[in-house]
Formats: structure tokens, sequence, C-alpha cells
């Protein structure tokens, strides 16, 4: 055996004979090297991006939502609300009321998605900290007779209504009236509400093509709702709680009239995409690696073509063919084995510079100006176990079509 190994490794290192067939084997390395570089910066990249867009959809969406399970409001007196915030775990909670909502302003209109939320949204969320003009303001009393409602919009309801920073012309909001129909008349069956444009945020363009956020208050007196009467609970966690552990102590204190959503059951399908997508991804990286195999096919082939003068010195000396074939076969997996290492390593160089030092620009129009990058251990290990064994596959189909 340790023979063998000796052969194989001759065959491989040798460097007093430079022919055609090394340089077929060098380039069978060198392409093992660059599919997996390539499999690592994808996968990494692309982690990066899941990574950034999961962050934004963070600050808007709660640790935990709480909603009824059946109907689609419900009432805060009926559980107990301060057991629910001394819960371990729990940070803060805020009631939410949730609603479709028609929006003018001057000749512009849009349907959005009127968000009303209390004082402790902006502690559950940080929206406060990705308003991109304005400030975090949703109800203001200017004197004992005046208070004054804000709107805070989406970046692309901001610029659709055609507003501008600080104007004084208010924006009409019109919520259907409950069990009201169309009629005649569609204003009568609308409630309408008047509030001044505060500012609009940057997050994500699924929620900034059409959510509006509003005090709880306003949006409560155009649906004609009670003071304690909402549509969800949002929930903010501690950063060492554990959210699958407080999710479980949340829905026992709440029983079965309620269902707590953890963040990725709030956006389910954005998930299952991202899901599928990174697969697809895998698959076709896949592909471009068993193409890359293909050299290693050949340079085997023509190696063992090459060597049959020392095949047969070594067949004459009595070695079994089968020790014959276990000679290539080790040579084609050290080739695999030396180049699943280079590319590991480059690949792991080309992210770390990426991700300290941004080499590669996204451009001035994107939340971030360089590709994120998140380098993970299992893409590694998922990358080696891929390619050393569609790599040992083509090995083992070259020697055993061979005559040797």
């Amino acid at each position: 055996m340790r023979g063998v190994w000796f052969i194989a490794r001759r065959y491989f290192f040798s460097r007093k004979q430079r022919t055609v067939v090394n340089l077929i084997s060098w380039i069978s390395l060198i392409g093992i090297a660059v599919s997996t570089m390539a499999l690592i910066v994808v996968l990494s990249v692309y982690n990066g991006i899941g990574q950034l867009t999961q962050t934004l959809f963070n600050t808007f969406d709660p640790h935990l939502m709480v909603q009824p399970t059946k109907g689609k409001t419900f009432h805060t007196a009926q559980f107990d609300c301060e057991a629910l915030s001394q819960l371990p775990g729990v940070q803060a909670v805020g009631c939410v009321v949730e609603e479709n909502a028609w929006m003018t302003y001057r000749h512009n209109e849009a349907i959005v998605t009127l968000r009303g939320v209390d004082n402790q949204y902006a502690r559950i969320t940080g929206l406060d900290t990705l308003l991109h003009e304005g400030v975090y303001l949703l109800h203001e009393r200017l004197d004992d007779t005046t208070e004054v409602d804000y709107l805070l919009m989406g970046a692309e309801v901001y610029y659709n209504l055609g507003v501008r920073q600080m104007s004084n012309v208010p924006v009409a909001v019109h919520i259907p009236k409950r069990g009201a129909g169309i009629g005649l008349i569609p204003q009568q069956a609308f409630n309408t509400g008047y509030a001044l444009p505060g500012g609009n945020f940057y997050i994500q363009q699924d929620i900034d093509n059409r959510y509006v956020v509003a005090h709880i208050d306003f949006v409560r007196s155009l649906m004609g709702y009670s003071p304690d009467e909402c549509t969800q609970l949002c929930i903010s966690l501690t950063p060492e709680a554990n959210v699958d552990h407080v999710k479980k102590q949340v829905r026992s204190l709440l029983g079965d009239n309620f269902k707590v959503l953890d963040r990725f059951e709030q956006q389910p399908i954005y998930y299952k995409v991202f899901r599928s997508e990174r697969l697809g991804i895998y698959l076709i990286l896949a592909l471009i690696v068993l193409i890359s195999t293909l050299n290693l096919v050949a340079s085997l082939s023509l190696l063992m073509m090459d060597k049959r003068h020392d095949i047969a010195t070594l067949r004459a000396m009595g070695m079994e063919g089968k020790a014959v074939r276990r000679i290539f076969r080790i040579e084609g997996v050290m080739i695999s084995a030396m180049g699943v290492m280079a590319g590991l390593v480059v690949g792991f160089v080309v992210c770390f510079l990426q991700q300290h030092f941004g080499i590669v620009k996204m451009g001035s129009n994107f939340v971030v100006s360089a590709f994120p990058v998140a380098m993970r251990g299992i893409d590694f290990l998922l990358t080696t176990l891929l390619v050393m064994a569609l790599s040992s596959l083509a090995v083992l189909f070259a020697v055993r079509k061979s005559k040797v």
C-alpha cells in the first residue's frame, strides 16, 4: 500500500518531465479550484444579501407578533397585559391597528396598508433610525385645543403621492366604514381623516411601496375602534432571549384564541423564496463543478496512456491490476483534494477582502455601498463534500473504463 501511495505521489509531484499530460493535470486542478472558489464566493454573497434583506425586514417586523385566531380584532382586556410584559425575555409590548386605506394628496392617490402604532413601536422595531426625510413624530399637541397627526410613508408611496418635505398640505386618508356598502355616493362609505406628511423611510421595496405608519389613535378613530381594540400585538425581546422559548411562554399565557408568529412566520413567502433560490443556485453551481470534473477524467485517461510502459513494468514485477488502478485513483483524489483546498483558501481570501474592504461596489443608490458577504462554515463543509464526491465519481469512472 505504501508503494502505491509513493508511485501516485511521484506521478503528481515529479518535476523531471513536463508533458502535455502534466499540463492537463494542472488544468484539472485549477478547474476544480476555480469551481470551488466560485461556490464559496457566490454562496457567501448570497448569504450576505439575504442577511441584509432580513435585517431590513427586522427593522419593521417585531420579534413576535400576536394575532387573533378568529376575527380581525381583539381587546387587550381579554388577557393580562402586565403579565405579558413581565415575561422573562420580553423587552416591550405594543399595540397595532392595521388596515388597507385609500390616500389622496392634491391630485394623486394611492392604495396603502395603514399601520397605526403606539409609543412603543419605535423601541420595538427601530423604525425611527431608518427615516430618509423628516423626524419620527406621529402625534403632536400644539395647545389645549389643537392636535396634529403625522404620517410616515414608505419611500415609494411618498413619491407616488408627490409629497414634499415639510408640506403643510394634509393628506386625506379614507377607510371604508364598518358594515357600510359603497352605495350611490362612494364618499358616504368612507371615514376620512387628515394628517400632515411627517417624512418617509427606506427599508425594503415590498414595504416601501405599500406601508404608511400613523399614530394608533388616529387609525382607531377612522375605524371606529374602542381605545383598547387592536389587530396585532408587537413584542420585542431582549438580546439574550431565546425566541422559541419566549414564543411558547406567550402562547401559553394567551391561550388558544391567539396565534404567535415569529419573524419567519410573518414573512413566509420571502423566506420560502429565499431558500428555493439558494437551493437553485447551489444546484447550478454543482453542475459547473460536474463539468469541471470532466477535465479530471480526461487527464487521468491521458495519464494512464502516457504511463503504459510503467504499468507494464509494474505488472511484470507482480503488481496486480487492482493495485495499479488504485495508483491512478489515488492520483485523481490527490488532484481533487489539492484543488478543493486551493479553492477554499482563495474563496475565503476573496470573501474576507470583500467583507472588510468592500472592493466590489454596488453603486450609490443602494442601501449598502458594496456587495455584502457572510461566510458560513456549513457552506465550506457542503462545498468540500460536493466537489470531492463529484470528483471521486469522475475518478472511479475514468479508472474503471481504462484497460489497466
